[in-house]
């Protein structure tokens, strides 16, 4: 066996970058040299013109823009580390919560999840002058913490306040870098829904136009969050908030949501239920040709019900609103032969059917639960006051009913008290679905008796709306949920940098592997760095003497034990893993590696072997 045959893995998040020179040196061959992108040339390969740079061009520009680029390309030595004793029904459910930077926990993600994740919602801080904003600028941390930007949690946080000479440009920055990761992770058919206000709703929606493309925004949707008037506003009462939606590509065409109202659909025929609609209307845009005589059993019908009127609008006349027929004469006479026509009372109608009107999404949003009753709806949950200003559960379940489908996953990375967690097992027990989740949140300190962090109540949310849940509807749905927090790599630093070390200390290190890491730790590692999700089944087994981890069956299995007994591979190439990981270090010699792995390829030739 050679070494080439042995995968070394990189133990880090995925470099963006390198994919994308990758996929243009495929493209455009002349446009690379030394390794390195000629911008000049690929600007003129993307161009019918020749490319004069002193042009002036539309384009969206702010401090810190090229920054927040580089934030978003570039890798993280994170990981991410399972926390079995805050999570429920580990072993068996698929939901996740992850608590950490958002940012670094989307870059864990890139490999695991990329266009996987059907829907995106977020409810990030709406930059009023008060919040607190991720600062994610490469700075001393040291410097971070003397001025109180850096947690305890070596999160880097800072209060955005309005007489910041950059306010909006903080904001923006750390949204643009958010955001095309998030892309990245979307389905083809994948939408993201953005909950704003007017402080950053225009920023937000010129930097979502370039991230996502002007042609994949759908709708902003206006939801009224307060059912009362707000008596301090100092000129109009507000009382309204956004949600940005916006599709990944032209696959996603139209949304699929049932119609409200099937009540309406009171007849019925061999094709299916349906109501009937007048066939002429009233229009400001007079047509000529959806201005005909219908004739059906000796009687002629005229739309607005006139042939005097009728004849008046073919002289030139039709007024400001004259009625036409909805339909044109060769669909009306195509409605005919499929008896969709229906002649009753001196009138001409057509049948509107369930199916077609059906897929038509509708939203009142006056009638949506305001976001005063879903803060008496936590505080009840809890029996105090221990979140502000929650975003109402049924306010995405709507929207998450516009596309999402059975085993699709949301994600949310700015959770909060997990409101999306709730409002996901709320639909799935309704609707019986098996939507997915998972969340991402920062664990902020809160200033509560109960809680320590955000994350700590975002948990206790999911244990509480889930029993409630159970209790009340007996569904037998996913109440479970993995949590995981960002840390640093399970590898040592000499791992990802051997060169800034001598020979005699590289000698001083038995193992590339932290002291204080479990095998727990190294298996979610290792499923990250395959692109394996973090929803698959885990299956501990004592094979002789050592634990061996069965991730969904045989899609992975994994040994790191110090020791490697050669036996075990006779009982573990019994199910013909696709890949196989151990430590090298479990290997006193390379006679000893060799030996196991002639033995794997022996028996699973097939099989992929790597080493940490």
């Amino acid at each position: 066996m050679n070494n080439e045959e042995i995968h070394k893995l990189d133990m880090k998040s995925k470099d963006i970058v390198k994919d994308n020179i990758s996929k243009i040196s495929e493209l455009f061959p002349d446009c690379i040299s030394e390794g390195k992108i000629d911008f000049d040339m690929l600007k003129q390969e993307l161009s019918k013109d020749i490319i004069d740079d002193g042009k002036e061009r539309y384009q969206l520009s702010w401090v810190g823009k090229k920054e927040a680029l580089v934030n978003a390309n570039t890798p993280c030595n994170k990981t991410l580390r399972p926390l079995k004793e805050k999570s429920v029904d580990f072993d068996n459910t698929k939901n996740i919560y992850i608590e950490g930077d958002n940012l670094e926990a989307l870059k864990i993600l890139q490999e695991s999840y990329l266009n996987k994740i059907k829907c995106i919602y977020i409810d990030p801080p709406y930059n009023t002058g008060n919040d607190f904003i991720y600062n994610d600028k490469f700075i001393n941390e040291n410097e971070l913490g003397e001025s109180g930007q850096i947690d305890k949690y070596n999160n880097r946080l800072v209060s955005n306040t309005d007489s910041n000479g950059k306010f909006h440009s903080y904001w923006v920055s750390m949204m643009y870098s958010r955001l095309k990761l998030a892309r990245n992770l979307l389905t083809s058919d994948g939408v993201i829904f953005i909950s704003i206000d007017d402080n950053e709703q225009a920023n937000l929606k010129k930097i979502c136009d370039e991230i996502f493309g002007e042609s994949n925004f759908i709708d902003s949707v206006i939801w009224k969050k307060t059912e009362n008037i707000k008596m301090d506003s100092k000129f109009l009462s507000q009382n309204k908030d956004y949600i940005l939606i916006y599709r990944k590509s032209d696959k996603i065409q139209d949304f699929t949501k049932d119609f409200s109202d099937e009540s309406r659909f009171r007849l019925e025929d061999e094709k299916g239920k349906y109501y009937l609609r007048k066939l002429d209307s009233l229009s400001s845009s007079y047509s000529r040709g959806m201005d005909y005589v219908i004739e059906h059993d000796g009687i002629k019908y005229y739309a607005g019900g006139s042939k005097e009127k009728y004849e008046e609008r073919q002289k030139g006349n039709p007024g400001k609103k004259a009625p036409t027929w909805l339909w044109s004469k060769e669909k009306y006479e195509h409605g005919v032969i499929e008896n969709e026509i229906v002649f009753k009372n001196g009138n001409v109608y057509n049948k509107v059917r369930f199916d077609g009107l059906a897929k038509k999404p509708f939203i009142n949003i006056q009638k949506l639960v305001s976001q005063q009753t879903a803060q008496k709806d936590l505080d009840n949950l809890f029996e105090k006051r221990v979140f502000d200003h929650p975003k109402p559960t049924e306010l995405i379940e709507w929207l998450i009913n516009l596309l999402v489908k059975n085993n699709d996953i949301v994600l949310d990375f700015f959770s909060g008290s997990a409101t999306t967690a709730h409002a996901i097992m709320n639909n799935n027990a309704k609707c019986n679905k098996g939507i997915q989740y998972i969340l991402v949140q920062l664990p902020e300190k809160i200033d509560t008796a109960e809680f320590d962090t955000i994350c700590d109540l975002g948990e206790e949310r999911i244990r509480r709306s889930a029993k409630k849940i159970k209790e009340e509807t007996n569904a037998n749905i996913d109440y479970g949920f993995r949590v995981y927090k960002v840390d640093s790599s399970n590898m040592k630093d000499v791992y990802y940098a051997p060169t800034d070390l001598q020979q005699s200390q590289l000698n001083m290190f038995e193992s590339n592997i932290k002291e204080d890491r479990t095998a727990e730790d190294l298996l979610t590692q290792v499923i990250l760095d395959l692109g394996l999700t973090l929803d698959l089944s885990i299956e501990e087994r004592k094979i002789f003497n050592n634990n061996v981890y069965f991730v969904e069956n045989n899609s992975l299995v994994a040994c790191f034990d110090d020791i490697i007994d050669i036996n075990i591979v006779d009982e573990i190439c019994k199910c013909n893993p696709l890949k196989i990981v151990f430590k090298e270090s479990s290997f006193k010699t390379d006679s000893d590696k060799i030996n196991v792995f002639e033995r794997i390829k022996k028996l699973s030739n097939d099989t992929e072997i790597n080493i940490i």
